[in-house]
């Protein structure tokens, strides 16, 4: 039986801000990792590709709210800046 992906200690570097916002990056990174890990059998960032994000924000959270979906996106870029792709925006 493999190990989950520990997203904690995935983005333990470039968490920053106060204890509230950590544990919401944390929160919504692992909801986007169970959408895409469900939907795609990718169960880390390093599997995910473009498009499978893509699909997550034009798919999966399509109907929250503009709110939710702009916390969703400084996520993502968390997500894209721990994995070095920082010249590489996440998707709108």
């Amino acid at each position: 039986m493999s190990k989950l992906f520990d997203m904690t200690l995935f983005l333990s570097g470039v968490l920053t801000g106060s204890k509230t916002t950590q544990q919401r990056h944390l929160r919504q990174a692992r909801i986007m990792q169970a959408a895409i890990q469900q939907r795609w059998q990718r169960d880390n960032p390093w599997t995910w590709q473009l498009k499978h994000v893509r699909w997550f924000f034009t798919q999966h959270i399509k109907d929250n709210s503009d709110a939710s979906r702009y916390y969703y996106r400084l996520t993502a870029s968390l997500i894209w800046k721990r994995m070095g792709a920082s010249g590489i925006p996440p998707p709108r």
